[in-house]
């Protein structure tokens, strides 16, 4: 195996996979997380989008499930218990998907959960920037929030993470171009109070989800202290090129 990076220690892969199965993407960051705690592979980024999905964390109330199982059905979601935190989301089509595979027990990192997941949000924010986007946090709320084209804050950003023995897995949605009328089939991560929106919806210019991914993988790396790590492991997907987006970075 060899990596190599700009500042060696600090390299992470990241791999833009397409659209592929939410269960295959669980599966492979299982095998991913096992290989980062035996140092086998340097920290990583999958980028991806899900086929319609709507998935359950581990306190998630199915109450906040709105539609039956036969309408799910007529719309082809799957819905797929998970081992995250948080509630019920919803995935698909247009929605940029990051699960992170980092080992935060190693430098620049930090084994401290509140730190991740407050980066995450940074990451994102940061990255929306790029389309003049004034996004935030949300007092007593995760992910990101922004209310440039809603009266109250709406949710573009959900974020619901699994850590073991300090090994990262899961991680954020943003919604680019994502049909947000899919969101009515559930209350997103039990809120009721606030929507959602979208990158699109709010710029009012068509948009693909590639199109977002060295930004979002960029500010992933600017906020996180890494570098892009380029290795001869067999790694699904293609690289993510975000040498157009470095001049940020310092």
């Amino acid at each position: 195996m060899t990596i190599e990076t700009s500042n060696r220690g600090r390299g992470c892969e990241i791999r833009w996979l397409g659209r592929i199965p939410y269960r295959e993407a669980w599966e492979l960051q299982e095998d991913l997380a096992a290989k980062r705690l035996r140092g086998e592979i340097a920290d990583t980024l999958l980028l991806l989008e899900h086929p319609p999905t709507l998935t359950l964390g581990r306190g998630a109330d199915s109450k906040h499930i709105l539609a039956d199982s036969r309408r799910l059905q007529e719309l082809g979601v799957e819905v797929v218990e998970t081992n995250r935190g948080g509630d019920v989301t919803y995935h698909g089509p247009g929605q940029l998907v990051g699960y992170p595979i980092l080992n935060l027990n190693e430098p620049p990192h930090q084994p401290d959960l509140h730190r991740y997941l407050r980066g995450l949000e940074e990451a994102l924010i940061a990255a929306l920037r790029y389309w003049a986007i004034d996004a935030s946090r949300f007092p007593g709320y995760t992910g990101v929030w922004t209310a440039m084209d809603t009266a109250a804050p709406a949710k573009i950003a959900a974020i619901g993470i699994r850590t073991s023995r300090w090994i990262t897995q899961h991680g954020f949605a943003i919604n680019v171009c994502t049909d947000l009328s899919h969101f009515n089939l559930i209350v997103p991560c039990g809120i009721s109070d606030y929507g959602v929106t979208s990158i699109q919806r709010i710029i009012g210019q068509d948009l693909g989800v590639r199109d977002a991914v060295p930004i979002v993988a960029a500010s992933f790396l600017k906020t996180f202290d890494l570098d892009t790590a380029i290795s001869d492991n067999d790694y699904p997907g293609e690289p993510v090129d975000t040498r157009c987006f470095e001049s940020n970075r310092n």
